[in-house]
């Protein structure tokens, strides 16, 4: 039976050894070094305003409204 570690240690390896196979391993890692970034960063601050910031001025007021969403009940 192989524990949780020795899986993701595994399924490590299995990617590592083949990337490091490869002949373009490092510029498609470059790639999706890239594509993470254009997606969590750039499309994050064009698509996803800070809706808390935009509409609440302080803090107080911005956990009042997660905490009144949290636990409303409908």
């Amino acid at each position: 039976m192989h524990t949780k570690g020795n899986i993701m240690r595994r399924i490590w390896r299995f990617y590592y050894n083949g990337f490091a196979s490869m002949t373009w391993g490092r510029q498609l890692w470059l790639i999706i070094i890239i594509k993470l970034f254009i997606m969590f960063a750039v499309l994050k601050l064009f698509f996803f305003p800070d809706f808390l910031k935009t509409n609440f001025s302080t803090d107080a007021d911005r956990s009042n409204y997660v905490i009144e969403r949290l636990t409303d009940i409908e």
